[in-house]
């Protein structure tokens, strides 16, 4: 009759799952703070703005306490500002790294830039449809605005932007740099819309947290960083071909 050893199965689980646990830790993490998490406070958002219309509670006192700062000098600043975080003007800048990218062969950083921008675009935008959202009427904007509030569309160009070109540098001392540089460009567009009573805070933090869980989920299924970067003739393999699990996928 045979016998069955639990002791030795659960301990060879156990084995099994701190070695798992050890050489994947980085990865899990990476995925519960950079992709669960937001995504969890954008789920928490949406379902709250659904069930409320008029919001949350702390819009409209951010909204004020920000318009009283309101100057002449700001406007021009704000109404100029802005613009650097629209898709129309982010988009030239997309083009031009796509067009380093294509010229180095590095076809998998390639294919996560397009598919992480054009993906955020239309993300937004379906969500614009869906939620309805108006956009705050408080005071006469500047640089009003006439299509929906929910989640921001700069809000977003500009955090997927960042957090692209982070990955896409990371291992080098860009992207801390990029992180910096990044972090301010992103809050500054962020002062703008709400400077402009454009958009609710909540806008803001939306796209911010969708933005960072699809650029990071794109990441963690493409790896466009899975390599270094090599100043050779000949990009590395990995850059212009499939990995052997994506070959077995693909047949």
């Amino acid at each position: 009759m045979l016998s069955f050893d639990f002791q030795k199965f659960f301990l060879s689980l156990f084995d099994f799952l701190q070695k798992l646990l050890a050489a994947r830790w980085r990865s899990l993490l990476l995925l519960f703070l950079g992709v669960l998490l937001p995504l969890q406070v954008f789920g928490l958002l949406t379902l709250e703005l659904r069930e409320n219309e008029g919001g949350f509670p702390w819009d409209l006192p951010i909204l004020v306490a920000i318009h009283a700062t309101k100057q002449p000098q700001l406007d021009v600043i704000a109404v100029n500002l802005t613009k650097l975080g629209s898709v129309w003007t982010v988009s030239p800048v997309v083009a031009a790294i796509a067009f380093l990218l294509l010229l180095w062969k590095q076809w998998r950083a390639l294919s996560y830039l397009l598919t992480t921008t054009i993906g955020s675009t239309i993300i937004n935008r379906t969500t614009k449809e869906i939620m309805h959202r108006a956009r705050p009427q408080l005071w006469d904007s500047p640089a009003p605005e006439l299509d929906y509030a929910f989640p921001s569309g700069h809000a977003m160009t500009s955090m997927t932007l960042v957090v692209v070109l982070v990955i896409l540098t990371w291992g080098s001392i860009w992207s801390w740099i990029i992180l910096v540089l990044g972090s301010l460009f992103v809050l500054a567009i962020a002062w703008t819309r709400l400077y402009l009573g454009v958009h609710f805070p909540s806008d803001i933090f939306a796209g911010w947290m969708v933005s960072i869980a699809w650029a990071i989920g794109v990441s963690l299924i493409i790896k466009p960083n899975l390599v270094q970067k090599t100043t050779t003739e000949t990009p590395p393999a990995t850059e212009t071909s499939l990995l052997t699990e994506e070959t077995q996928l693909y047949r």
